[in-house]
C-alpha cells in the first residue's frame, strides 16, 4: 500500500472513530434529559408521585457526576477505548433493564447501571478523540463532539415526546438497543486495539469517597428537602455533610501523592471560567427542560407529539447552527462568539418568563429556536476554549472535568428549577405543593415564572464572565 492510501486511509479511520464516539456520546447524554418529558406518563404508570419520578432522572445523574473522575483516572491506567468499550456495553444492559422494568425500585436500579455505564464513556470521549486527532485538526473534532453532546442533553424531551406519542414509556429506553449494538460493532472495526498499559493503578481512593459523599449528599439533601421541607435537621445534616467532605477532599488533593484531580488545573483562568459559564447554561437547559414538558402538555393541553416537535426546535437550531459557530469561531476567535451566544440565551429565558395559557405556538417555537440558537453559538467555541487551555498531558483529566460541569449543572438545574417550581407554589397556594394540581394553572404557571427569572440571573452571570473574558482577550492584543 503506497504512503498516499496508508494517509487516507488513517483519515477515513479517524473519522469513523469520531462517528462512533459521538453516536455513543449522544446516547449516554439524551437519557440525562429524554426522562423528563416522559415523567407526567411514567408517574401515572407506575402509580408514584411527580417528586418521586423525578429520582428517574436525579439518580442518573449523580451517579455520573460521582464516577466520572474516577473512570477518567482509572483510564490513564488501563487504556481509554478499553474503558469506553466496557461502557458501551454496560450501557446497552442498563437500558435493556430499564425497558423492562415494570415498578419504580427496579427502574432506579437499572438507571444506576445505566449510569455507571454512561460514566465510563463521557469520562473517555474527550480523550480518545484528543489521542487520535492530530493537533490541526482537533479543536475541529472537539467542536462536533462537543456539539454532539449539546444536542443530547437538550434532545431528550423532543425526542421523548415523538416516541410516546406511538409507544410506552418503554421504548425511550429500548431504543438504545439497536443503536448502541451498531456503535459497539462499529467500535470495534474503528478503535484502535488497546494496549496493555504496565502502568500501576494509583487511584487516590479516599479522596473518591469523600468527593462521592459530597456529591451523593448535597443532592439527597436538595431532592428529599423537596418533599419533606429544608426545614428538618436531617437535611441541615446533609448539608453539612457534604460540605465538610468537600472541604476534605480539596485537603486530601493538595497533599495526595497521586491525586485523583491535579488542582493546578485550575489556574488557568480561561479553564476555569468556561468550566463555569458551562455550569450555569447547563443548569440554565435543565430548567427548560424539565418545566416546559408540563407546561405544553398539562397547562396547554397539547399532545406528546406536538409538545416533541416544539422541544425538538432546540436541538434543530444546534444542528444548523454548531457548524456555522465552529467556521466562525476559527475564523474570529471564541471569546466573541461566546459572548453573542449567551446573549441570545439570557434574551429567550428572560422572555419564557411571560408565557402563559394564550401564548401560541408559533411563539414557542421561535422562543425554542432563539434559545438553541444561543446555546450553539456558545458551547463548541466555549468547549475550545477550555480544552485548548490546558497543557497537553492534562488533555484526558480536562476533558472529564468538563463533561463532570456539564453533569453537575444539569443535576443542579433539575433540582433548583423544581425545588423554586414547588416552593413558590406552594406558597401561592398555603399548603405543601409536590406536583401538578389539576384546575389550578395559576399556580404552575406563577411558580414556573419565578423559575425562569431564576434562569435567566444564571444566564446574565455567565453573560457577564464571558464578557470579562472578551475584555482582558481584547486588551492583551
Amino acid at each position: 500500500m503506497s504512503q498516499n492510501e496508508n494517509h487516507i486511509n488513517n483519515h477515513n479511520n479517524i473519522w469513523l472513530i469520531l462517528i462512533a464516539t459521538c453516536l455513543f456520546t449522544f446516547m449516554s447524554t439524551l437519557d440525562g434529559s429524554i426522562v423528563n418529558v416522559a415523567m407526567p406518563t411514567m408517574s401515572k404508570s407506575l402509580n408514584v408521585d411527580m417528586s418521586d419520578a423525578e429520582w428517574i432522572v436525579s439518580v442518573y445523574m449523580i451517579t455520573i457526576c460521582c464516577l466520572l473522575i474516577f473512570w477518567g483516572r482509572i483510564s490513564d491506567s488501563i487504556g481509554k477505548v478499553r474503558i469506553f468499550k466496557i461502557g458501551t456495553l454496560i450501557f446497552v444492559i442498563g437500558s435493556l433493564l430499564c425497558g423492562i422494568s415494570e415498578n419504580i425500585e427496579m427502574l432506579l436500579l437499572s438507571r444506576i447501571v445505566q449510569a455507571v455505564g454512561a460514566s465510563m464513556t463521557m469520562a473517555t470521549n474527550y480523550g480518545i478523540i484528543t489521542e487520535n486527532f492530530p493537533s490541526e485538526m482537533r479543536g475541529k473534532s472537539l467542536g462536533i463532539l462537543g456539539s454532539f453532546v449539546s444536542l443530547g442533553s437538550i434532545a431528550g424531551p423532543g425526542i421523548g415526546g415523538v416516541i410516546l406519542q406511538k409507544y410506552t414509556w418503554h421504548y425511550i429506553f429500548l431504543i438504545n438497543i439497536p443503536i448502541g449494538l451498531f456503535a459497539m460493532i462499529l467500535g470495534y472495526f474503528v478503535f484502535p486495539k488497546s494496549k496493555k498499559k504496565s502502568a500501576p493503578l494509583n487511584i487516590d481512593f479516599l479522596g473518591f469517597i469523600l468527593f462521592d459523599i459530597s456529591i451523593i449528599s448535597l443532592f439527597m439533601g436538595i431532592f428529599i428537602g423537596q418533599v419533606i421541607g429544608f426545614s428538618k435537621f436531617f437535611i441541615y445534616r446533609l448539608f453539612i455533610i457534604a460540605i465538610l467532605a468537600f472541604v476534605a477532599f480539596i485537603f486530601r488533593e493538595r497533599k495526595a501523592e497521586n491525586p485523583l484531580i491535579d488542582l493546578n488545573i485550575f489556574n488557568s483562568k480561561s479553564f476555569s471560567l468556561g468550566l463555569i459559564c458551562a455550569l450555569l447554561i447547563f443548569s440554565s437547559n435543565l430548567f427548560m427542560n424539565t418545566l416546559i414538558p408540563f407546561y405544553l402538555q398539562d397547562t396547554l393541553k397539547l399532545s406528546p407529539l406536538l409538545s416533541g416537535f416544539i422541544l425538538m426546535c432546540v436541538p434543530i437550531a444546534m444542528i444548523v447552527v454548531s457548524p456555522i459557530s465552529g467556521t466562525l469561531s476559527d475564523k474570529f476567535g471564541a471569546e466573541g462568539l461566546t459572548f453573542i451566544g449567551l446573549l441570545i440565551v439570557s434574551i429567550s429565558q428572560i422572555l419564557f418568563v411571560f408565557i402563559g395559557l394564550n401564548t401560541t405556538i408559533p411563539t414557542l417555537i421561535i422562543l425554542t429556536l432563539l434559545s438553541g440558537t444561543g446555546v450553539a453559538l456558545f458551547q463548541s467555541p466555549n468547549n475550545s476554549i477550555i480544552m485548548s487551555s490546558v497543557a497537553p498531558n492534562h488533555l484526558g483529566i480536562a476533558g472529564s472535568i468538563n463533561s463532570l460541569a456539564r453533569n453537575l449543572g444539569m443535576v443542579f438545574g433539575l433540582s433548583l428549577s423544581t425545588t423554586i417550581l414547588y416552593s413558590v407554589m406552594s406558597q401561592k397556594a398555603g399548603f405543601k405543593v409536590v406536583g401538578y394540581i389539576e384546575g389550578r394553572d395559576d399556580l404552575f404557571l406563577y411558580g414556573m415564572h419565578v423559575a425562569f427569572l431564576i434562569s435567566f440571573i444564571l444566564c446574565f452571570i455567565a453573560f457577564l464572565i464571558t464578557g470579562y473574558r472578551l475584555f482582558k482577550k481584547r486588551t492583551s492584543l
